[in-house]
């Protein structure tokens, strides 16, 4: 237990004095990997229960363009805006999952319902093109530095916000992992039917999890936009983002606490090689590297890149068993 508090005491450390090291471009990296990194582990709080989501770019959508709207056509400040954005995208949750909850939708099945949702709000977003922009995207309205309208001087105050905000997110999921809940939700990802029959409240519990995780996704997709002052419906919501974050969250490693974020910086590297060694001749090539790599995940590395770390790490003799042997 000492050793694991002074690792994170050093890692905290790391994380607190990086900004001030790292150039202006890196930094902007960084910010957008934690940023997108809670999205992923909202993400895996469902996948590593088996409650499979293809879907989450709605909730991502909701989140980002609730809060721009509720800034640009009435003057509501983010810090509203996007607690809003939470909770209409929590509603979503609730009517979408309670249905399928309760009728034991499950698999596939529940995968196919999460997608279709996606893709319906990336359609109602550019059907209302007057408000959103539709695909063209909008920008939220820039006031300059101002607090009150979550726009700041410069890189190095966004990334302690986005800081705060991950390290609360990875502190919720630690929590979910723990104690009867955790045992829960395995049971009920292994077999729905025996977990009933425990005792347990497959209804209540799954809903638990879809509502959580589709809050703090809009969260994240709501402070996402306020970072990069631009909305799109390719950027922040459809088929292409969810599949973004599942590709993310299981290639880092959706079972472990830091194996989203670590995701995450996997496809922003990818991204960003791809545009500097190609510019513009091979647009849209990421979407079908994603595809390819998720592949080769899934069959070779289920647990992903730090799981599989983690598993080596855990297979290591220790010093002592080798003393002793």
């Amino acid at each position: 237990m000492t050793e694991t508090r002074v690792v994170a005491g050093v890692g905290l450390a790391a994380l607190i004095a990086l900004p001030f090291l790292l150039p202006s471009y890196f930094l902007h990296i960084v910010i957008q990997a934690l940023l997108l990194g809670l999205i992923n582990t909202a993400w895996s709080f469902m996948g590593r229960f088996g409650l499979v989501s293809l879907g989450h770019g709605a909730f991502m959508g909701v989140g980002a363009y609730t809060s721009a709207l509720l800034w640009n056509l009435y003057g509501v400040t983010p810090w509203l805006g996007i607690p809003a954005g939470m909770a209409l995208a929590a509603l979503l949750a609730v009517v979408i999952g309670l249905p399928c909850f309760h009728l034991r939708i499950v698999g596939h099945y529940f995968a196919l319902v999460t997608l279709a949702l996606g893709q319906v709000v990336a359609l109602l977003i550019i059907a209302a093109r007057d408000v959103t922009g539709g695909s063209l995207g909008m920008t939220p309205r820039a006031v300059g530095t101002s607090v009150l309208a979550f726009q700041f001087q410069d890189r190095v105050q966004f990334y302690f916000v986005a800081l705060v905000l991950w390290l609360v997110v990875l502190g919720i999921r630690v929590w979910a992992s723990r104690g009867m809940r955790r045992a829960a939700l395995e049971a009920i990802g292994e077999d729905e039917t025996a977990a009933e029959a425990a005792g347990i409240n497959v209804l209540r519990e799954k809903l638990w999890v879809f509502v959580v995780s589709a809050a703090v996704t809009a969260a994240g997709g709501s402070i996402f936009a306020q970072y990069i002052m631009y909305l799109n419906p390719e950027t922040v919501s459809g088929v292409g983002v969810s599949l973004q974050i599942v590709f993310a969250a299981i290639a880092g490693g959706m079972y472990s606490a830091l194996g989203p974020t670590g995701g995450a910086l996997l496809t922003l590297a990818l991204t960003e090689g791809l545009r500097v060694l190609f510019g513009t001749t091979l647009v849209g090539a990421a979407n079908t590297i994603y595809g390819i790599l998720l592949i080769v995940f899934i069959v070779f590395m289920p647990r992903g890149i730090l799981g599989v770390a983690e598993q080596w790490l855990d297979r290591r003799p220790r010093p002592q068993a080798a003393a002793a042997g």
